[in-house]
C-alpha cells in the first residue's frame, strides 16, 4: 500500500500538464511505470490521483458489489463517471483531461495534496476554502472520527 505524505503547489500549462512534485516521484518511484487513473472526487470539487495499483485495489472491492442491485450500479457508473488513465511524459508530466479540469475548476494555479494512498489535484482557490472552512469545526471532526472511546477501551 502507498502512503504518501505532502502538499504542493503547482502550474498547469495551457494544454493540462502539470510537472508531477519531486517529492511525490520519489514516493512514487516503484509504482511510476505502472501509470496512474485521475477522477472525478466523490465528496469535494477536485480530482484524485490513484498509482495503479491503488486504483486496482479499489476496483477489487467495487467488483464485489452486486451489480443486480440498483443503488450499486448506480454508485459504479457515477464513481467511474469521466475515470481516465494518465502516464508521466518524458518530462514528468501528467495530461489533466480538459473534463476533469473543467469538473474541478482547474485554471492554472493549482495543488497536488497527498490523501493516504491517492493525491488529490485540486484547484488552489478552491483548495484553500475548503481548508479554511474545515478548520472551524476541525477539532469537532477529529474527535468524531478519531475519538472513538469506546474502540480504544476494546484494545
Amino acid at each position: 500500500m502507498v502512503n504518501l505524505i505532502g502538499t504542493y503547489e503547482c502550474k498547469a500549462d495551457a494544454k493540462g500538464r502539470v510537472m508531477l512534485p519531486s517529492a511525490f516521484k520519489k514516493q512514487l518511484h516503484a509504482v511510476l511505470q505502472e501509470g496512474f487513473v485521475v477522477k472525478r472526487a466523490v465528496f469535494q470539487p477536485c480530482l484524485e490521483l490513484y498509482p495503479m495499483s491503488e486504483w486496482n485495489l479499489m476496483m477489487e472491492k467495487i467488483n464485489k458489489l452486486n451489480r443486480f442491485v440498483k443503488k450499486n450500479n448506480d454508485f459504479i457508473r457515477r464513481f467511474t463517471a469521466g475515470v481516465k488513465m494518465v502516464e508521466l511524459d518524458a518530462s514528468g508530466r501528467i495530461l489533466i483531461p480538459k473534463d476533469l479540469c473543467d469538473f474541478a475548476g482547474i485554471q492554472k494555479q493549482l495543488v497536488l495534496s497527498s490523501a493516504v494512498n491517492i493525491i488529490e489535484i485540486w484547484d488552489k482557490e478552491k483548495y484553500e476554502k475548503a481548508i479554511d472552512d474545515a478548520s472551524v469545526d476541525f477539532a469537532d471532526l477529529a474527535e468524531d472520527v478519531m475519538g472513538n472511546t469506546d474502540a480504544d477501551e476494546l484494545s
